[in-house]
């Protein structure tokens, strides 16, 4: 049995009852838990709005930003001015409409580095925080993984062909010649050590990779991931494929 069969999907009217009801559950997740509550951070147009919505009222004065520590499950190697960049989006999206402490953000490194050396200081920066340099079972690195999906099946920048697939030992590597730009991703160990993980996906363009998705193709980089919590899928009605768990 895999993460996929036993996933919970729900299927919403459009890209906006999506993102609201996705902020919903994670403001409801982030007030649930007592202590610091680590989030890994999605690119793309459909979490932006999830983004602005939890900057905003009512998820804003009910947020426990204190508390909450914001990571990137991958950036594109590019300043963080950008318009490409991962972080940018989270920046105007978020980072600078709610109360978050600059010491609870923590943005991958992409200039005066190389790729390789990023990884590596993100890397260092993750055990840091976790307080280990190996990942247990019953203490999640994080507590919400928010997932894209690109029409290729890779999730993060987990591509098909790419030998960051098979890396098990690192949190974090680079991913060299997939994209016209160097980026860097969590790696599946990463993404795996979360006490939930969600996709969120959109639109016509998304149906067909989650057909295949929800219909067992391997190949797919995305359904490799198998996280030690809860999946889910938010998806609006335009992305719902026929096939699903």
């Amino acid at each position: 049995m895999t993460a996929f069969s036993t996933a919970a999907v729900e299927v919403l009217a459009d890209s906006e009852a999506l993102a609201r009801r996705a902020a919903g559950w994670l403001l409801a997740a982030a007030q649930a838990k007592r202590d610091t509550f680590a989030v890994a951070l999605s690119g793309g147009s459909t979490p932006r709005r999830l983004y602005e919505l939890l900057a905003a009222p009512p998820c804003r004065e009910a947020f426990p930003w204190t508390r909450t520590h914001w990571f990137w499950g991958d950036e594109r190697f590019l300043p963080h001015d950008d318009k490409e960049s991962n972080y940018r989006m989270v920046r105007e999206a978020l980072l600078s409409r709610a109360p978050i402490p600059a010491a609870n953000i923590h943005p991958v490194p992409t200039e005066g580095t190389t790729p390789e050396d990023a990884a590596a200081a993100y890397e260092h920066a993750l055990q840091s925080f976790y307080g280990a340099t190996t990942l247990a079972p019953e203490r999640p690195l994080f507590d919400i993984v928010l997932l894209g999906l690109g029409p290729e099946g890779h999730t993060a920048s987990l591509f098909p062909g790419t030998t960051i697939l098979e890396e098990r030992r690192h949190w974090v590597g680079a991913v060299i010649g997939a994209k016209p730009e160097p980026r860097t991703t969590l790696t599946y160990p990463a993404l795996e050590s979360s006490r939930e993980a969600a996709f969120l996906a959109a639109g016509e363009g998304k149906r067909a990779v989650l057909d295949r998705l929800f219909g067992g193709d391997a190949a797919l980089p995305a359904a490799r991931l198998q996280p030690q919590g809860a999946l889910r899928f938010f998806l609006d009605r335009a992305a719902a494929p026929g096939r699903r768990p």
